[in-house]
Formats: structure tokens, C-alpha cells, sequence
């Protein structure tokens, strides 16, 4: 068995290295005609690499290349990017903070919390508290969920719902009426008591479900990755609907390969190419204590090919068949646990204890089910981004819709989309309804978007 340990870091030695030989980034526009590159060089530590990638990813870009190179004291990197639209990234006041961010005066993750035109995935969203759920998935889950909460009058601020293998995990964001974390333990409990009781159902057993709280900081992608791969959702639970829709094809063709002479295992993948899927596999690669020495990422046409040289922390290869399965269940359940194809919802309206009640219940009571969800709150106004399909998992029809118009009426301003199969990035739609599920684009101010006519549209 070959094995090769990763160096030891003693704090106070990086800190003086870090000194010496401070990050360098630069902001490439000129080199390439197509994207712009974002060059980074820094002392080797463990986990740059993902706290790097999950910078890039929560300002929304789009990694069309990446060449990763980190054996030894030095790490060095280039990833080629773009915006959402496909454009070169130019606005001054991006580049100027992701020069701060990951330079020398950056603290990595640090850094984004702070600029607010980030609201989701980092969280600068005042005082909160943050719940986890995690269970077996069913049809009205979420509904019967936020309920709960508006039954409690917790308002639900930000959150984000996963869907996979017929589990579900959530990551809450809730506060009181006066706009504070909730730190009142009897409320808490029968919080935690009546959550439990619903993500249980009709079974006993506490490993199906669990809720928990937390008065700090969270990075939400991050943090249902780790949850799910917990759950074991990786373990197959029969045929799930996003195996019936997806071509064969289209599924993750995941390859793992030994080099001896070098002491590297070789995960290869190629699967269909989508925002954010770099960050999911250095994030499921990272959390299963494995580290990344060099790496390769391209995208061509609908697919993206990635190849990653990896050890585990202890510095071993990747031996057995039984190793090499694990690694590769895990990295096809981060691939798709985000993945959401069919119909999009999304609604604006004025933020209220019980809004996502409100919606949900109306969701639940047109047959729809909850595959994905973003919420986020901007000033007064309340953004909820749902991924529905019907009741038995299949693509909504459209007189449902039409239903759905009836009942919302103009309170709510509402968008549906379908999420075309073989894009990165939903296809581009009339009015307000531009801004997309990826929060980057939610910087217009609220007061400009409610200013324009209440609408619901259509696209096909």
C-alpha cells in the first residue's frame, strides 16, 4: 500500500510563511477573448482548495476550466470563468473584492459574510437561528414543515431545501417578530418536539429524522452536503426520478484509477456540465478527508470533464474495490442532489410571518411536490425559488399552473420557467422575472423590482 502523509501545519509557522509569502491573485481579462482568469498562488494548507472554489461559487460564476496544482508547500491555480450570462467578469466592484477575499488581507470565506450583495450561501442576513432537518422525504413535507413555523410565529428569513434518493434535508434560517434569534429554550423545545414529530411520520426510530439549532454561522451548500452524505443518501433507495428523466448518456460516469510510481489515486468524472459542480465535488472529496494535490476541469459543450489526484489525509491511496465503490456513490450523490429539471416557481412578495406557509399550502393543495427550494430575504420583500413536479414525480402540467394564477392572484409576483435539461443556467426570461435561482443576480434593489407590474409568466 503506498503511502505518502501529508506535511504537518503548526499555526504559528504558516502564519509567518503567510507573512513572508503572502497570497497573490490577479483578475485576468486580456489572455483569453472568451471568459476572464483568476490566477491564485499560496502557501499549501489543507482545504484551500475548497475554501477557493466556494468563493468563486457563491459569487455565482460559472468554471469553464480549472488547472489545480498543490504537492508540495506551494498551491497554485487558474480557473477560467464567467458570469451567468456566459460574459467576461468586469464590474470593478466584483474584481475589487475578489482580489480582497482571497489576497493577503482576505480571511477566505471571512470575507464574502461581509459584502452585502450576498444573501444566500453566505449568509449576511443579521440576527438568526439556524435549524437543520433531515428525513424521509414525502409529498407536503415542506408545507406541513413551515406551518409549524408560522404556527410557532417564527418567521423563516433564508433557507434551503435538498431533495435526493427520498430523503430530504433542510437548512432554516428563522427569526421572531422583533427580528431576533430565538433564544428562549422553552420555545425552542416545543419547536424541536413538533419538527421531530412531523419529519418522523409514523416512525419511531430517530436515526429516519432529527432536528437540531445552532446559534452560529453556517455555509447552507456546504452544510446539506455534509448532512445528506451523514444520512448515507449515497446508499441506493431503488430508481428515483431524477435516474427516469436523465438519458444514460447524461448520468456521472465516475472512473477511479491508481499511479504507484506517484502515490496518487485518480478520480475521473464526466457528466453533464451545471453551475456548481466543481464546488460539490471538492466539497464531497474535502468532507470525506480526502485531499486534492492537482486537478484538471473542463467543460465542452453539455458535458465537463474532471479529474482530480487525490490521497486521504493519512496519505493513503484509494486500494480497494470496496474504497473505490464508496468514493464513487458518494461523488454521483453530490452530482445530483442538486439537480432539478421540469418546472421552476419563482415568487416575490412582501415578507410576512407565514409567507412560505402560505405558499407552500398552496403548492401542496395543486398536487405539487417540492424537489429543491431557495428562500432569501432582501429589505421587506421575500424571494422563493421552488423545483415542483406533481404528486408521482412527474413534469407539471401546465393547466396546474393556471390553477396556481387563479389563487396567488396579483399579491404575489410569480415567474415559471422550465429548467431546460442541457443547460448550465436557466435559459433567460421576459420582465422582472430575469433574476434566476442564482442569487448573485438578486442586487437589484427590491424597490426596483417591486416597482414594476405585478405578472405571472410563461415559459415553454
Amino acid at each position: 500500500m503506498a503511502k505518502v502523509c501529508w506535511p504537518y501545519f503548526d499555526p504559528e509557522y504558516e502564519n509567518f510563511s503567510n507573512r513572508i509569502n503572502p497570497p497573490r491573485v490577479s483578475v485576468d481579462n486580456d489572455s483569453c477573448h472568451e471568459c476572464t482568469l483568476i490566477k491564485f498562488d499560496s502557501i499549501n494548507k489543507p482545504g484551500i482548495l475548497l475554501e477557493v472554489v466556494q468563493i468563486l461559487t457563491d459569487l455565482d460564476f460559472i468554471i469553464t476550466k480549472a488547472y489545480i496544482s498543490s504537492d508540495g508547500g506551494w498551491f497554485m491555480d487558474v480557473f477560467h470563468v464567467t458570469d451567468q450570462q456566459g460574459k467576461k467578469i468586469t464590474d470593478s466592484k466584483t474584481i475589487d473584492f475578489i482580489e480582497k477575499a482571497l489576497g493577503p488581507k482576505g480571511k477566505s470565506t471571512e470575507g464574502v459574510r461581509s459584502w452585502q450583495g450576498k444573501r444566500v450561501g453566505v449568509h449576511s442576513i443579521g440576527d438568526h437561528t439556524a435549524i437543520e432537518l433531515i428525513g424521509r422525504d414525502r409529498p407536503g413535507l415542506l408545507s406541513e414543515i413551515s406551518a409549524v413555523l408560522a404556527s410557532l410565529q417564527f418567521n423563516v428569513i433564508a433557507a434551503e431545501v435538498w431533495t435526493h434518493n427520498r430523503r430530504i434535508a433542510c437548512v432554516l434560517y428563522v427569526n421572531d417578530a422583533t427580528n431576533q434569534a430565538i433564544d428562549d429554550s422553552k420555545r425552542l423545545s416545543i419547536m424541536e418536539e413538533q419538527l421531530n414529530h412531523i419529519l418522523r411520520g409514523c416512525e419511531d426510530d430517530e436515526k429516519v429524522a432529527r432536528t437540531s439549532f445552532s446559534m452560529g454561522f453556517t455555509h447552507m451548500d456546504r452544510r446539506l452536503h455534509q448532512m445528506l452524505f451523514a444520512d448515507r443518501d449515497y446508499e441506493s433507495a431503488g430508481v428515483t426520478t431524477t435516474d427516469v428523466d436523465c438519458p444514460p448518456s447524461f448520468r456521472p460516469k465516475i472512473r477511479i484509477e491508481r499511479i504507484v510510481e506517484k502515490g496518487y489515486s485518480v478520480v475521473s468524472v464526466r457528466c453533464k456540465d451545471r453551475a456548481k459542480l466543481m464546488f460539490d465535488i471538492v466539497c464531497t472529496l474535502t468532507d470525506m478527508q480526502y485531499v486534492v494535490f492537482h486537478a484538471t476541469i473542463s467543460s465542452e459543450g453539455q458535458y465537463a470533464s474532471q479529474e482530480y489526484f487525490i490521497r486521504h489525509m493519512d496519505g493513503c491511496t484509494l486500494d480497494t474495490e470496496g474504497e473505490k465503490e464508496r468514493v464513487i456513490k458518494c461523488i454521483e450523490a453530490a452530482i445530483k442532489r442538486r439537480v432539478s429539471e421540469g418546472v421552476s416557481l419563482e415568487l416575490c412578495a412582501k415578507d410576512r410571518v407565514g409567507l412560505l406557509s402560505e405558499v407552500t399550502r398552496i403548492l401542496r393543495e395543486n398536487g405539487l411536490t417540492v424537489s429543491r427550494a431557495g428562500v432569501s430575504t432582501i429589505g421587506e420583500k421575500g424571494l422563493n425559488v421552488f423545483y415542483v413536479r406533481d404528486a408521482s414525480g412527474n413534469p407539471v402540467d401546465m393547466k396546474i399552473i393556471e390553477a396556481l394564477r387563479k389563487e396567488i392572484g396579483q399579491t404575489v409576483m410569480v415567474n415559471v420557467k422550465r429548467v431546460p435539461s442541457n443547460a448550465k443556467a436557466p435559459a433567460e426570461t421576459r420582465g422582472w422575472a430575469k433574476t434566476s435561482f442564482f442569487f448573485g443576480n438578486l442586487l437589484e434593489s427590491p424597490q426596483q423590482r417591486m416597482r414594476r407590474r405585478p405578472i405571472i409568466l410563461v415559459d415553454n
